[in-house]
């Protein structure tokens, strides 16, 4: 049986808290995510996503929240495509802090499944990434610069 989840993590010299607020505060998202997010996340909530550089909206439904320490959230659709992701943070000491993404649930007998889980590791790494640079460095502009 094939191990169908993918996992990044990445250390950003920011504490938790900043990093938790950088995901679910809608007015930081577009710095280096998603253009748009409907409303802040919390759990119970149906948060809308857009692209706008992609002319995409998709949702994701906020499953539950620890402040500063865990989002976890499903996407796609149900019975179908959809997968939970949990964001999990470490911190570190006041000014650093672990944080890992793990998505699950891509179905295993899919033909597509090698490909799929390599690009989802892919959009994970590049989303570190921007979030990285983001918090430390206050760079805003590399979001949806990945090419395919």
């Amino acid at each position: 049986m094939m191990d169908t989840q993918v996992t990044a993590k990445m250390k950003i010299r920011n504490p938790a808290n900043e990093v938790f607020e950088a995901i679910v505060d809608p007015g930081k998202i577009g710095n280096y995510w998603f253009s748009s997010s409907s409303e802040r996340w919390e759990q119970g909530k149906k948060i809308i996503l857009k692209y706008n550089e992609y002319n995409a909206e998709g949702s994701l439904n906020v499953l539950e929240i620890k402040e500063n320490k865990k989002i976890v959230f499903s996407w796609g659709e149900p019975h179908n495509d959809e997968t939970i992701v949990t964001i999990t943070l470490q911190e570190l000491d006041r000014d650093s802090t672990i944080i890992e993404v793990n998505e699950s649930g891509l179905k295993e007998h899919d033909p597509e499944v090698v490909n799929k889980m390599i690009g989802q590791k892919e959009g994970w790494v590049y989303m570190l990434c921007c979030l990285k640079c983001y918090l430390e460095n206050d760079v805003n502009d590399l979001r949806a610069s990945l090419i395919h």
